[in-house]
């Protein structure tokens, strides 16, 4: 009888080491793991901050230009205007010099137009202007009238257009990341409160959460535009 009682305490003996064993090897496997989520959650954040700065400082440069191209666009505007209140004016001085028959004055405003608006006005005078009440009311009604100016302006507003949209575009990606980089961040407070867990299945629970809502801001962070 006394060999049967020490047979069966090495038993228990060797099945408790065992179970400490695999309780041992468990933890460490979860550590590994937990170890393994921090690298990546680390790693991302950091990316995403790094982006989400780098969008940002893209989007302010691209307002800038657009901001400049705004005022260059109204600079070529307003020059294109003065160019057509200049054609306007002497066109109402031709016309009153016409009226008076004084061709010496007229042959002078001819002279004063400028080289782009000459074949609108060629155009309209052809139509009689004076003697024509249904001629166009001035050159700049005609088809052939043309402003380089006016289409310069236009074009540098397209352009102005465009890249304040690229800006927007920028800010845009930059909020993305700073959403991944917020998601992230309740990543890492999960795993630190997984781990003040000693009860192991709620640790693995708690772990398997974090690791499928680690899956959402890695997906964004991979899939998002980079600089």
């Amino acid at each position: 009888m006394p060999e049967a009682g020490g047979s069966n305490i090495e038993i228990a003996t060797h099945l408790s080491q065992h179970g400490e064993a695999e309780h041992s090897s468990g933890h460490e496997i979860l550590e590994i793991v937990e170890a393994v989520v921090l690298a990546i959650v680390a790693i991302a954040t950091a990316w995403s901050g790094y982006q989400a700065a780098l969008w940002t400082g893209q989007q302010s440069e691209l307002y800038g230009q657009a901001s400049k191209l705004r005022v260059q666009a109204e600079g070529i505007a307003t020059y294109a205007n003065q160019e057509r209140l200049y054609n306007a004016s002497t066109v109402a001085e031709w016309l009153e010099a016409q009226a008076h028959g004084d061709k010496k004055l007229t042959g002078l405003f001819e002279r004063r137009f400028l080289p782009e608006f000459r074949p609108a006005f060629e155009a309209w005078k052809k139509t009689d202007p004076l003697n024509n009440p249904n001629a166009p009311a001035g050159p700049q009604l005609m088809a052939e009238y043309r402003s380089t100016k006016t289409q310069q302006a236009v074009k540098v507003n397209d352009q102005a257009t465009e890249v304040f949209e690229q800006g927007t575009k920028g800010r845009q990606h930059a909020d993305e990341y700073v959403r991944a980089t917020v998601t992230l961040a309740t990543v890492l407070l999960l795993i630190a409160i997984s781990q003040r867990f000693k009860t192991r299945g709620v640790r693995v629970g708690l772990l398997a959460i974090t690791m499928v809502l680690l899956c959402f801001p890695v997906y964004h962070i991979l899939s998002l535009p980079r600089l």
